[in-house]
């Protein structure tokens, strides 16, 4: 991101812009205007998004002069998520200045909200010092930090970063991406809304991957797997223009290794401890080679110990490690011990102490302290110097435009497998989808269309199971006995991959019909109360 000078005066003035057109848009763009804490001069940052999304339309800042809208030369480009941001340095202070912003969509000329600040004069720090102001503001002297996602977003309500940052927060993880599609259209809902915001609060960013494991035993499934989540990963990173000079890397979040589960939520199968350590090793290092920038794993000691193998490789990516009922003001605190003996692990040294980088130290950070809507926020503790972390940041990443999701990609569509029977029984499909270079399609699912001519009359009960990145397990009950036609059909509402669909035809014999079983009327039982957040800090 490239940081101009921007004179808060008349000067900036280049050209006079119309009235905005009285020509009705469908598309909206909004506009925030924040003064960012800088190490040099005063930092204005401009950023909003265009709704719908589209990516590389040219916003162009403009300014009230004596009642007039004038052009400044601040320009930026929306993303594939449809945000965008421009900073600049300002060197005129103490006067209220309006800005709004402009775009062409379509012919037609659109504008945001008006947008008003005074600009502070900064105190003089050094700019060959700016880890003066990455304070230690943290329990224990440390770097302080929370991460977010959707659930700090009740009601759409939007968080306040600046409060944030006056609270003492200095870098936020931001959930970006989720195996599941629908967690994972949320997850872009969200960053979008907050990726720029804390920026311009003076907060640095992380992103997040939330991994469910495939259900597949085979090396080269679980790596294609892999593989396809590390895509959507970069995908979303690219969707937002990729890495600044603002950004720490990603993080893959994995804490689960169940692959399967059953109709009452109980896990049926677990990976085996070699299933998860090639699945986590094939992902960081894709995302390693793809963006320059070393990704970051977050789990718990537990997790470490228990589900995956030591191996040399995955010491080289910096440990989030998770662990709560620990004081971290008490400078021998620390987390990764167990009460007697070691967690043995990747990461665990020659003391038994883990070589965490960020520590996860509690579930229950008071939210309002924070400005994060809700009650419970989770907090996070970077353990070295400013300039450690600052190092941790270096690295960006601009994507090309080969790196964007791509639009209504084509896929091809196969029914492996098919299996009906009798009425008591579930009518079962096994489907793969692939994209045109033959690798599994990144997001979306299937279901069965009935032909309108042998449609069933009472519509029967359809479950998709994935197994892992394109493969899927379609189980249909309550079909009555007869023979039926359809398709089985793959929609992405995401818009990434195209529809595709085969012909199905398939025959139901009609089984033995269960007789009636008389349920006893069971008085409900109080739930136990519990405290979730009994025995954690809640700071």
């Amino acid at each position: 991101m490239k940081v101009f000078r921007i004179l808060i005066a008349t000067a900036l003035v280049l050209n006079i812009i119309a009235l905005p057109s009285a020509l009705a848009s469908t598309s909206q763009l909004s506009l925030s205007v924040r003064q960012t804490p800088s190490s040099s001069e005063a930092l204005v940052t401009f950023y909003g998004a265009i709704k719908p999304a589209k990516s590389g339309t040219s916003i162009l800042i403009q300014i009230k002069n004596a009642g007039t809208w004038s052009s400044t030369r601040f320009k930026a480009l929306t993303t594939k998520a449809g945000t965008w941001k421009v900073a600049a340095l300002a060197t005129a202070f103490d006067a209220k200045v309006t800005y709004r912003a402009a775009a062409n969509v379509s012919g037609k000329q659109i504008y945001s909200s008006e947008r008003s600040i005074t600009i502070k004069q900064m105190p003089q720090i050094s700019e060959a010092d700016p880890a003066l102001l990455i304070s230690a503001s943290g329990p224990g002297g440390r770097i302080h930090g929370a991460d977010i996602s959707r659930w700090q977003h009740p009601n759409d309500t939007l968080i306040d970063f600046v409060k944030m940052y006056d609270a003492g927060i200095r870098f936020v993880m931001i959930k970006a991406s989720d195996t599941r599609d629908d967690a994972d259209g949320l997850s872009l809902k969200y960053l979008a809304m907050d990726h720029n915001a804390a920026q311009a609060a003076g907060i640095y960013t992380g992103f997040y991957h939330y991994a469910v494991l495939p259900d597949v035993t085979e090396s080269a499934e679980i790596i294609r797997d892999a593989t396809a989540q590390a895509q959507k990963a970069i995908w979303r990173l690219a969707s937002i223009g990729g890495y600044s000079e603002r950004d720490l890397a990603y993080a893959l979040d994995l804490e689960n290794k169940c692959v399967r589960l059953s109709t009452t939520g109980a896990c049926q199968k677990y990976a085996t401890r070699s299933q998860v350590t090639l699945w986590t090793t094939t992902f960081l290092q894709l995302l390693k080679e793809k963006t320059g920038k070393v990704p970051i794993l977050y789990s718990g000691p537990n997790f470490l110990e228990s589900s995956m193998n030591r191996t040399s490789e995955l010491t080289q990516y910096p440990l989030w490690l998770a662990q709560y009922a620990i004081d971290p003001s008490d400078p021998l605190n620390q987390p990764g011990l167990k009460a007697s003996g070691c967690y043995v692990h990747s990461w665990t040294g020659a003391n038994c102490d883990s070589q965490w980088t960020m520590w996860q130290y509690t579930s229950c950070g008071i939210a309002p302290k924070y400005g994060v809507p809700g009650v419970r926020l989770d907090l996070n503790l970077f353990r070295g110097s400013a300039q450690a972390f600052l190092d941790l940041v270096q690295g960006s990443w601009t994507p090309a435009i080969t790196d964007l999701m791509p639009s209504d990609e084509p896929t091809q569509l196969t029914v492996l497998k098919q299996s009906s029977t009798t009425t008591n029984k579930l009518v079962t499909f096994s489907v793969s989808v692939v994209r045109p270079d033959l690798s599994p399609v990144v997001t979306g699912s299937v279901k069965l269309v009935f032909d309108p001519m042998s449609a069933p009359a009472i519509k029967p009960t359809q479950t998709v199971l994935r197994a892992t990145s394109g493969a899927w397990t379609l189980a249909l009950k309550g079909i009555a006995a007869g023979t039926y036609t359809g398709k089985i059909l793959f929609t992405d509402v995401s818009k990434t991959h195209a529809q595709s669909w085969q012909e199905v035809a398939f025959t139901v014999e009609q089984g033995p019909t269960p007789s009636p079983v008389a349920t006893p009327t069971a008085k409900p039982k109080p739930k136990p109360s519990s405290d979730g957040c009994a025995n954690q800090i809640k700071n």
